[in-house]
């Protein structure tokens, strides 16, 4: 499967909704991949000096990991396929 970047723009976002949005990343992947649709949420990186976080998440397609997002309700600005070179 591929991975996903979900870039997010979220001014004025408090640590404590970020971390209840991830968490609502984090269950509804596994909502998904439980009902059949394959979505696997991996890590977030923020930078709070530009209120913008990056999402990785692996998946079929970009509308896949789309779908989860706006199940979880998390704003996002745009999915595009990236390369996690993680060592």
């Amino acid at each position: 499967m591929a991975v996903y970047m979900v870039e997010r723009d979220l001014p004025g976002i408090t640590m404590e909704q970020l971390a209840a949005a991830q968490q609502a990343a984090i269950d509804t992947s596994n909502r998904f991949a439980s009902e059949g649709t394959p979505v696997r949420y991996i890590r977030t990186t923020f930078v709070p000096s530009e209120s913008r976080s990056m999402c990785l998440f692996e998946g079929p397609d970009s509308a896949s990991v789309e779908e989860v997002n706006r199940a979880a309700n998390i704003p996002f600005t745009r999915v595009i396929e990236a390369l996690d070179l993680t060592p």
